[in-house]
């Protein structure tokens, strides 16, 4: 017990450190090749980030464990969507520019629709034996194909000329190798010590996948975000979380579903429901929200969303 505490924090420490040094490397490469702070957010840090979540949701489906692999990605979402982005606009309201209303906004919630789809009959209960079958993991890498076509066609969009410390390249490069390196090893110290102490304490592996591992495995999401918001990199926040989520789903799970069928025995509906509303949510305040802002308010409303479905899951365990 006492060696996973200091798991638990040793990990927390190595991901605030890597998340730090991956920010400051990102917005520098960012302005020395004159790419948006967003697209390097979509791109670089967002497939950096994931990787946690790539290793666990791929090695549970290998291992023989796919439930983890699922309840990881619903659960890394909807971390990301609301207690992400809540604590991020609670530092710096988040406000969204009109190229991500038609853009990356949509893909976020093309994202949660598509699960819902690949899931079948979950959105309204479900039934027992119900599973992601292999087609429905090559679906979502059919819809990850075209993601990816969509983020190479604004690589030459231009980037904002912004204030920053500039770095000599080999630095740029070190601070984003060693912030992934950090963030990826980190997160996995911090998943190994979290669960077995969410064992001890005798949770569910269905739970410890949605709130523990997931936790864990975007605890690299959370750090960058309120990192770069605490900065004012607005972009790279925004861009991390809804990468993050894009590629949750398309990428990871796709892969996952495709190496094994993945049963969704132990998953309730109410987990899509939140997942979706989530994205939804983000939706409407870009679409309809006047200002097209995540205010502290709204970000406040997000963090205690999140404690509620939390609360109900572990009530409901």
């Amino acid at each position: 017990m006492i060696l996973s505490i200091l798991s638990f924090v040793a990990g927390i420490v190595l991901v605030i450190l890597g998340a730090d040094w991956l920010t400051r490397g990102a917005s520098a490469l960012a302005r020395r090749f004159n790419m948006s702070e967003l697209l390097i957010g979509l791109t670089i840090v967002a497939i950096g980030t994931s990787l946690p979540e790539l290793v666990i949701s791929t090695g549970s489906a290998l291992k023989g464990s796919p439930g983890l692999a699922l309840g990881n990605i619903i659960g890394s979402n909807i971390f990301n969507g609301m207690l992400i982005l809540g604590v991020a606009a609670l530092l710096c309201p988040i406000r969204f520019n009109a190229k991500m209303l038609t853009r990356e906004i949509p893909f976020n919630l093309l994202a949660s629709i598509a699960l819902i789809l690949v899931s079948g009959s979950m959105l309204v209960g479900g039934a027992p034996g119900e599973m992601i079958t292999r087609y429905g993991g090559l679906l979502l890498l059919c819809f990850l194909a075209v993601f990816v076509r969509y983020t190479f066609s604004i690589t030459n969009d231009g980037g904002e000329d912004e204030a920053g410390e500039k770095l000599p390249v080999w630095k740029v490069v070190l601070l984003i190798v060693a912030g992934l390196a950090a963030l990826i090893f980190g997160g996995n110290v911090f998943v190994d010590g979290a669960t077995e102490i969410a064992r001890v304490l005798g949770l569910s592996e269905a739970v410890i996948g949605i709130t523990i591992v997931s936790a864990g495995s975007s605890l690299p999401e959370l750090a960058v975000s309120v990192s770069a918001a605490r900065k004012g990199n607005v972009g790279i926040a925004l861009g991390n979380v809804l990468g993050s989520n894009i590629l949750n789903i398309f990428f990871i799970l796709g892969v996952s579903a495709t190496i094994t069928p993945i049963s969704l025995d132990g998953f309730s509906f109410v987990d899509y429901y939140v997942l979706l509303a989530s994205s939804l949510l983000i939706y409407i305040v870009a679409r309809f929200g006047g200002k097209a802002v995540i205010t502290r308010f709204e970000g406040a409303l997000l963090v205690a969303g999140y404690v509620a479905y939390t609360t109900w899951l572990v009530m409901n365990a």
